[in-house]
C-alpha cells in the first residue's frame, strides 16, 4: 500500500556501501501509518484459526506483538543465538560472510499448533528459512510468513515459496537491495 510504503524511509551506505536500508522506524512513529499496517495484518489473518505468532528479533517483534495482541494468540519470540533464557533449539542461517543463528524455546510450539512468522522485511530469506525449520522442527504447521516489506530483487520469497511450499505475505516492496 502506498501510503505505507511512502513512510518507510530508505538509507543509503548502512550498514555498509552500496546497501539501501529500509528503516520501518520512521513507520512507526506515524501512528496513523503504524494501526493502518497492523490493521492490514489483522484483516489477512483474522479468521486464519492462527495459535501463534512467532516474530524474528527484533524488528519483527514490533508487528508481530501487535498483531499477536490484536488476534489474542500467543507470541513466540525468535531470537538471536543466546538471548532466550530456557531451553532452546537452534537453527543456522547464511549471511554474506559467515553464518549466525537464531533460537526458539522448545515449549514455545506445540506439534499441530498454527503458526504465522513474522519479520519487518525480507531480502534473501535466510531468517525466515531458519524460522520456518525450527518452528516445523516443533511440531508447529506454518500457516504463511508475513513481512511489511519486501526486496524481491533479492529472491527471499521465491525461494521460501519453491523450498518450504510456504506463502510470504509482504504489504509492500521495493526495488534493490
Amino acid at each position: 500500500m502506498s501510503i505505507i510504503k511512502s513512510k518507510i524511509r530508505t538509507i543509503p551506505d548502512y550498514p555498509k556501501p552500496g546497501i539501501l536500508f529500509r528503516d520501518i522506524t520512521s513507520l512507526l512513529i506515524d501512528p496513523e501509518a503504524f494501526q493502518l499496517t497492523v490493521g492490514m495484518f489483522v484483516e489477512r489473518y483474522q479468521s486464519a484459526k492462527l495459535n501463534k505468532i512467532a516474530a524474528i528479533d527484533a524488528r519483527g517483534f514490533i508487528p508481530g506483538a501487535a498483531l499477536a495482541f490484536q488476534l489474542g494468540v500467543g507470541f513466540v519470540p525468535i531470537r538471536k543465538k543466546g538471548k532466550l533464557p530456557g531451553e532452546t533449539i537452534s537453527e543456522s542461517y547464511a549471511l554474506e560472510y559467515g553464518v549466525d543463528h537464531v533460537e526458539i524455546h522448545k515449549d514455545a510450539v506445540m506439534p499441530g499448533e498454527n503458526v504465522l512468522i513474522m519479520d519487518d522485511l525480507i531480502a534473501t530469506g535466510g531468517t525466515l528459512e531458519a524460522s520456518i525449520k525450527l518452528v516445523r522442527s516443533l511440531g508447529g504447521n506454518i500457516h504463511e510468513c508475513a513481512t511489511i516489506i519486501n526486496l524481491p530483487d533479492l529472491g527471499g520469497a521465491d525461494r521460501i515459496q519453491k523450498n518450504y511450499n510456504v506463502n510470504v505475505f509482504s504489504i509492500c516492496e521495493f526495488e534493490g537491495h
